[in-house]
C-alpha cells in the first residue's frame, strides 16, 4: 500500500549549482526533497528510481536542453505524469513558450525567481501529489477489500456444500435407519441399528453446536464461567471425549503431566472443549495405529500444553491461514478429512477468550503437526 506520508520528491534541473541550491532553498520544507541535477542526462537517471511531484527545469542548458528532457520524460512511462515548469532567463516570446508547452510544460517562470509565486506553485502541485497518493492508497486499500470479499464468498460457497454433505449423511442414516427398524423384529438387531443412529444424532449435535459457538463468539453471546481449575481435570475431561475417535484410530496416546497440580483461571467445559477438539483433530488427521502425544509443562507463569502426532502435517502454504473458518487440511487418505472447517477457529477463538496463544508447528506434509496452547496460570 503506497504511504500518504512519504516524502514528497521535487526535481530540480540547472547547470549551474549556485541556481541549484538558491531554488533548494525556496522549496525547502518539512516533508518535502529536492533531488538537484546538472544535466539532462542526470535528470533521467533520477527519473528512473524515483517518482517526483514536480519537475522545475532550466531551459538553456548544454547538451541536452530543457525542452528536450521535456520531451524525453513525456515519451517515458514513469515520467510522463510529473508536473514541468520551465525556469529560464531568456525572453519567453510566444514561440518559445508553444514549443515549452508542447513538449509538456504546464508554466513558466522567469529568472530572477520571485520567492512567493515560486512557492505558491510548488505548493499547488506538491497538494495534488498527495492527493493523487491518498487516491492510490484508497484504491488498493478497495483492491484488497475487494479479494478479501471474493476469497469470503468462495469460502462460503465451500462451506455451503459441505455443511450440505455433513448433514445430508447422518439424515440419510436416519431414514435408512428408522426404515429398517421397522422391518426388523430381531431385539439385537433393532438394539445395533438404534446404536448406529446415536452415532449419527451425536455427529449431527457436535456439528451443530460448534457452528452456534462460532456465532455467539462472533456476536459477543458468550461468556465464560471462569474459576480455579486444575489443567490435570481438563485433560482428563478432554481425554475422555476424544477416545472414541482415538480407538476407533487404534492410536497411541501418551500423556505427560507434571508431578503436581497445576492451576489457572479459567471455563473448565470450554477448556475442556479446547484440548477435545484438538486430540480429536490429532487422530482424525493421523493415519491408523498412529502416534499421539498430549503434554502439559509449566513456562514462568504460563502453562503450556502440547498435542503433536506423526499424522499427515499441514503444508506450508496452509499454516498462516489452518485457524480461519472453513479451512480444512486433506486426510491420511489424501481427501479432505470430515467436518466444516470450524473446530481450529472456534478453538483459537476460546484460547484468546482466556488471554492464551495457540499456535502450530509442522514441517510439512507428512511430518506431523504440534499444536502448542499458552495459557496464564492461576496466581
Amino acid at each position: 500500500m503506497i504511504s500518504v506520508e512519504q516524502p514528497i520528491n521535487l526535481l530540480l534541473v540547472d547547470d549551474l549549482e549556485e541556481n541549484l541550491l538558491a531554488l533548494e532553498a525556496l522549496l525547502k520544507q518539512e516533508g518535502v526533497v529536492c533531488l538537484k541535477a546538472r544535466s539532462g542526462d542526470e535528470a533521467l537517471e533520477l527519473l528512473l528510481v524515483h517518482d517526483f511531484a514536480l519537475a522545475l527545469v532550466d531551459v538553456q542548458m548544454p547538451g541536452m536542453d530543457g525542452f528536450e528532457l521535456a520531451e524525453f520524460m513525456r515519451g517515458a512511462a514513469n515520467a510522463r505524469h510529473i508536473p514541468i515548469v520551465f525556469v529560464t532567463a531568456g525572453s519567453a516570446d510566444q514561440q518559445r513558450r508553444f514549443r515549452g508547452y508542447e513538449a509538456g510544460a504546464v508554466d513558466f517562470i522567469q529568472k530572477p525567481v520571485e520567492p512567493d509565486i515560486l512557492r505558491s506553485k510548488a505548493k499547488v502541485f506538491i497538494e495534488l501529489y498527495r492527493q493523487r497518493l491518498e487516491i492510490l492508497s484508497h484504491r488498493d486499500e478497495l483492491k484488497a477489500y475487494a479479494k478479501a470479499l471474493r476469497a469470503a464468498d468462495r469460502r462460503k460457497n465451500e462451506f455451503i456444500a459441505m455443511l450440505g454433505h455433513e448433514l445430508r449423511n447422518p439424515v440419510m442414516a436416519f431414514r435408512a435407519g428408522l426404515q429398517l427398524l421397522e422391518r426388523q423384529a430381531d431385539p439385537a438387531r433393532k438394539a445395533d441399528i438404534q446404536a448406529r443412529m446415536g452415532i449419527q444424532a451425536h455427529h449431527l449435535s457436535r456439528l451443530i453446536e460448534d457452528l452456534l459457538d462460532v456465532a455467539r463468539i462472533d456476536q459477543g453471546k458468550i461468556s465464560l464461567k471462569r474459576e480455579r481449575v486444575s489443567v490435570q481435570s481438563i485433560v482428563e475431561s478432554a481425554v475422555d471425549t476424544s477416545r472414541p475417535k482415538i480407538d476407533a484410530g487404534r492410536h497411541d496416546l501418551t500423556i505427560e503431566l507434571p508431578g503436581g497440580p497445576v492451576w489457572l483461571d479459567g471455563d473448565f467445559t470450554r477448556l475442556s472443549q479446547v484440548v477435545s477438539n484438538l486430540l480429536t483433530n490429532a487422530a482424525k488427521y493421523t493415519p491408523a495405529e498412529g502416534r499421539i502425544r498430549l503434554s502439559v509443562d509449566v513456562d514462568e507463569d504460563r502453562i503450556r500444553i502440547e498435542i503433536a502426532d506423526n499424522g499427515v502435517g499441514v503444508p506450508q502454504e496452509m499454516q498462516a491461514r489452518i485457524f480461519e473458518l472453513f479451512t480444512q487440511s486433506k486426510g491420511p487418505d489424501d481427501r479432505s478429512s470430515d467436518g466444516l472447517g470450524i473446530g481450529l477457529a472456534l478453538v483459537r477463538q476460546l484460547v484468546e477468550m482466556h488471554d492464551g496463544a495457540i499456535e502450530l508447528e509442522s514441517e510439512g506434509p507428512g511430518a506431523g503437526s504440534c499444536f502448542r496452547l499458552w495459557l496464564p496460570a492461576a496466581s
